[in-house]
C-alpha cells in the first residue's frame, strides 16, 4: 500500500510539472518567438501609447465614430475581466427591451436613416468583447459618420473596404470590419504594420 501511494504521488508531481509548468512555458515561449504581437494581445500601439487591441472591442458613442456590437459585460461594456454574454433568450422581455432601446439609440443618432438595422448592431455577442461588425453594420452607419465628420461618403466607404477582412482561410466565419481599425483610419492614426 505504501509503495502504491508513493508511486501515485510521484506520478502526480511529475505530471503536474510536465503539464502544469513545462508545457505552458514551452507554448508561451514559442508564441513569444513565433508570434510576438499576438502573444502580447495584438495591441495597437502608436507613439508609445496603447490605443487598444485588435481582439477586444471598445465602446464608441460619439456619432463621428463607428459603433461596435453592444457588450453585455459588467460593470461596463467590453470589460475583458468579465467576458460573457447576456444569457437572455429570444423570448425574454429584458432582451426585447434592450434591443428596442438600442434601435431607438441608433435612430436618434441618425434620424434620416431608414435602412434596416443589421442585427449585430442591436444584439451582444457571446463573449461581449467582439471587436468586429459586419460590413452591413458599417454600411448602415456610413451616412452618420460621413455627415458628422464632413467627409465624402465615398471616402468613408473606401476606409470601410480597407478595414474589411474576408473569411478565415476563405471558408470560415463571415466577412467582418474591425471597428477600432476603422475608427483609427478615420482619425488618420492607422499605420500598416
Amino acid at each position: 500500500m505504501r509503495l502504491l501511494f508513493r508511486q501515485s504521488v510521484t506520478l502526480l508531481l511529475i505530471m503536474t510539472l510536465l503539464t502544469g509548468v513545462l508545457y505552458p512555458l514551452l507554448c508561451t515561449g514559442l508564441a513569444q518567438v513565433l508570434f510576438p504581437s499576438r502573444a502580447e494581445g495584438s495591441l495597437i500601439i502608436r507613439h508609445g501609447q496603447v490605443l487598444g487591441s485588435r481582439l477586444i472591442g471598445q465602446s464608441f458613442t460619439n456619432p463621428a465614430y463607428f459603433w461596435g456590437r453592444p457588450s453585455a459585460t459588467s460593470p461596463g461594456p467590453y470589460n475583458a475581466d468579465a467576458s460573457s454574454g447576456s444569457n437572455l433568450g429570444p423570448t425574454n422581455p429584458a432582451l426585447r427591451r434592450a434591443v428596442k432601446q438600442r434601435i431607438a439609440t441608433l435612430h436618434a443618432a441618425d434620424p434620416g436613416n431608414a435602412a434596416p438595422i443589421p442585427v449585430d448592431l442591436v444584439t451582444a455577442s457571446g463573449s461581449g468583447l467582439d471587436p468586429d461588425i459586419s460590413p452591413a453594420a458599417a454600411e448602415y452607419q456610413l451616412p452618420r459618420v460621413a455627415e458628422s465628420r464632413h467627409m465624402a461618403p465615398a471616402t468613408v466607404q473606401r476606409m470601410i473596404m480597407a478595414s474589411t477582412r474576408g473569411r478565415t482561410f476563405g471558408v470560415l466565419g463571415e466577412r467582418r470590419v474591425n471597428v477600432l481599425e476603422l475608427n483609427l483610419r478615420l482619425d488618420g492614426q492607422w499605420l500598416k504594420r
